[in-house]
């Protein structure tokens, strides 16, 4: 897989990562959109699946089982928003299952933070959960990256343009 690098972008739910992959891909780069909202999409048009609200095991399973497949078939500069490591902490969290092996295995050569904005946060009909909750799921998937030896890069709370100069200048 010479030539492949993975930039992942995660961190605090309702802190603009979606935005700022929808800029990098407006931008011409090949991007990977969050599981979880495509999970939802999936089981509103009648697909299998699990929605978050309803068996958050379940959703944890799918989105673990579709990071995965997102990581294996991504070639080249590819930005992921949120991942492997995402899934598992779900899945650690709503089960007693262990995902330290997958964690392992599906590494990313590059790991962006976005920290809670709770001036720019919202609920919508895919995200239900208060800003109490994204704040205590942000803690345990910034503590899971840090466990896993990623050194994150922190973005900074600016424009989505800015934002996507700031992480393409800083992909080294």
């Amino acid at each position: 897989m010479s030539g492949d690098r993975f930039v992942m972008i995660s961190g605090c739910s309702g802190g603009g990562k979606s935005t700022l992959i929808e800029e990098l891909a407006r931008r011409g780069h090949a991007v990977v959109r969050e599981p979880g909202r495509r999970i939802i999409a999936d089981v509103r048009a009648g697909k299998s699946g699990a929605l978050p609200w309803d068996d958050p095991a379940g959703f944890a399973v799918c989105a673990v089982a579709m990071a995965v497949a997102d990581y294996e078939k991504a070639r080249g500069l590819t930005f992921f928003d949120r991942g492997v490591v995402d899934a598992v902490v779900a899945l650690e969290a709503t089960t007693d299952e262990s995902g330290a092996a997958l964690v392992a295995r599906y590494r990313y050569d590059k790991l962006f933070l976005a920290p809670p904005w709770p001036d720019i946060y919202e609920t919508d009909h895919d995200r239900r959960h208060s800003l109490e909750k994204a704040l205590s799921d942000y803690g345990r998937v910034e503590a899971a990256y840090r466990a896993a030896s990623y050194d994150a890069v922190m973005l900074p709370r600016d424009s989505v343009a800015a934002r996507a100069d700031f992480t393409l200048a800083n992909l080294t």
